[in-house]
């Protein structure tokens, strides 16, 4: 006998969550991609320029993150944002991100912080 349970996850579990989605530069392309509208993974794949396959296993990430969610509509699948304030959120990030002091992210090839 199997039993669905809901996990609600504390608020640092959902933060964890989403951190670990952005920390993939594809997976945050996709999430990106969504804020304004749904999509199709093949319609992603193209835009993004990777393989369905890839697109495919960061789609699986995202959605257990619960992030994004899948719509089925006959044999394919729509994927949109799971809450619309993921949008508004990544919106707020974008205007963080742009006011980083590039000199202070870590040398590529040493990893050190300056």
């Amino acid at each position: 006998m199997y039993y669905c349970c809901v996990v609600i996850p504390t608020q640092h579990d959902a933060l964890a969550r989403f951190g670990h989605a952005l920390s993939d530069a594809t997976r945050a392309r996709i999430l990106l991609g969504l804020r304004s509208g749904p999509g199709y993974p093949s319609q992603l794949a193209d835009e993004l320029g990777v393989s369905r396959q890839i697109l495919s296993n960061h789609l699986a990430c995202l959605r257990g993150c619960g992030l994004v969610t899948a719509v089925p509509e006959g044999r394919r699948s729509r994927y949109e944002l799971a809450d619309p304030r993921i949008g508004h959120a990544l919106d707020d990030l974008l205007g963080l991100v742009l006011a980083v002091d590039p000199s202070c992210c870590p040398d590529a090839d040493t990893g050190e912080c300056c």
